[in-house]
């Protein structure tokens, strides 16, 4: 991470820091085993800043620039010890590059759920994240208070204090801010500027700044957020009645997924209906009066049967009822199989007409197929004696 130029063998020339790592805040210029320079060359990049240690005492903060570390470009330095003589031999002391530019897309969240109480729902507890960014504005501060002597300080190692100081924040802020929960969506921004204002005193103290701090997501617990979607789905309906049905409809499809096949959808579709019914009778858009509990006969108690239950047969079909109109009257009605024996006694002929529940007027017998039938079912000639 460093590059170092030697001129007589030991002797350090010039010192520089360069860094690929993007998570690195603090490098301490490795000096075991050498020593720097009087008249050394101290580089400084853009986004960082060094600072010099001599005999364990902060002497001073370099800026971006190039230095030649000797005493009439180092002021506070003259105040040490034998920096005042202009030796030239080598001094022990310690050099760390701190970068001062910002570190982004740094994740914060709640751990625990926050509790409030909201204006419309009362108490309840909310859950955030976001991301926020930090740097460092005073590096002899954040060395003193934070660094100490760490040879490689990253943003790993202060990112959860960080994140921390948030959350409290964040907490007493959304607790007190009176905001309704609804209205936090349209409030991220607000809340996070003014969450970075609130944490910008801690964060002083350390040498540290958080330029931005951005709010991605406030969500609620999964029962109050079912509780929304419910009313949500009762805005959409627009009255009981529809609900009713999307009701019903819902407990249909969601029977269907259900292992037992058509069974359970039959089952889910009475649920269901039921369910609709039931909805419907409590609030109906008609005025039906709700029966109260007390009114309602309580069901008899029936034995339980560990019998496998078997489905009921089919209702045998309705019979058809026919009448036979001749001479400007009625006749009737005849079943099916008197009709019959009435064709075969003559009684009954192809143009006669005839009429049934449900037929649309009347028909002569051979344009009704189930009577035409008559007509040319022939029995078999008798058996020879």
């Amino acid at each position: 991470m460093g590059i170092f130029d030697f001129l007589t063998g030991e002797f350090i020339d010039v010192i520089h820091w360069t860094d690929d790592t993007r998570d690195t805040m603090v490098w301490r210029f490795e000096r075991e085993g050498h020593a720097i320079k009087y008249g050394a060359k101290l580089t400084v990049r853009e986004g960082q800043a060094a600072v010099f240690i001599h005999e364990g005492q902060l002497a001073d903060v370099f800026t971006p620039g190039l230095y030649l570390l000797e005493t009439n470009n180092m002021p506070v330095m003259t105040t040490l010890q034998h920096w005042d003589h202009g030796f030239q031999s080598p001094f022990k002391s310690e050099i760390y590059f701190v970068s001062t530019t910002r570190f982004n897309n740094l994740k914060w969240g709640t751990k625990n759920p926050i509790m409030l109480r909201d204006p419309e729902f009362g108490p309840t507890r909310i859950r955030a994240f976001g991301t926020y960014a930090i740097r460092v504005t005073d590096p002899a501060r954040f060395l003193t208070e934070i660094v100490g002597t760490d040879g490689e300080f990253t943003m790993d190692e202060i990112s959860f204090q960080i994140r921390n100081i948030i959350v409290q924040e964040f907490s007493r802020v959304i607790a007190s801010s009176g905001i309704p929960v609804l209205d936090m969506a349209a409030n991220t921004a607000d809340l996070g500027r003014l969450v970075a204002a609130e944490i910008s005193g801690t964060l002083e103290a350390y040498g540290l700044a958080m330029p931005e701090l951005y709010i991605e997501n406030i969500s609620l617990p999964p029962a109050v957020e079912e509780a929304l979607d419910k009313r949500t789905s009762m805005g959409l309906a627009g009255d009981l009645g529809r609900f009713s049905q999307y009701s019903a409809a819902e407990a249909m499809t969601q029977a269907a997924r259900q292992p037992g096949g058509a069974m359970g959808a039959g089952i889910g579709a009475g649920m269901g209906m039921g369910m609709g019914m039931a909805m419907g009778g409590q609030a109906g858009p008609w005025g039906t009066p709700r029966q109260s509990p007390a009114a309602a006969p309580a069901p008899a108690p029936q034995a339980q049967s560990t019998a496998p239950q078997h489905a009921p047969p089919p209702p045998p079909p309705v019979e058809k009822l026919w009448h036979i109109a001749e001479n400007g009257e009625t006749r009737g009605p005849f079943s099916r199989a008197s009709l019959g024996r009435m064709a075969r006694d003559g009684a009954l002929g192809r143009d006669s007409h005839v009429w049934t529940q449900g037929q649309d007027g009347w028909k002569t017998a051979d344009e009704v197929p189930e009577l035409a039938q008559l007509f040319t079912v022939m029995p078999p000639p008798p058996p020879k004696p």
